[in-house]
């Protein structure tokens, strides 16, 4: 999966490129406020359905990606 900062500043940098406030966002992207608010702070409880919810709206979604340090299981 992408990072979180990845996410964060993917989000914020494609919202304000379409000139959505994070309220016009969550309501297009059928999300609360708070939700909107608390991804775009780095907030680690965010649930992922909701994170993709949100990333649908720019036509991504967040999956699994590999860490290039990580030994395998």
């Amino acid at each position: 999966m992408a990072s979180t900062n990845e996410i964060i500043r993917f989000v914020k940098k494609r919202r304000r490129q379409l000139g959505l406030t994070q309220k016009e966002l969550a309501d297009r992207a059928g999300v609360g406020l708070r939700f909107i608010r608390d991804l775009e702070q780095g907030k680690q409880s965010v649930r992922l359905d909701k994170v993709n919810q949100v990333l649908a709206m720019f036509g991504h979604r967040a999956g699994p990606v590999r860490v290039e340090d990580r030994d395998e299981l």
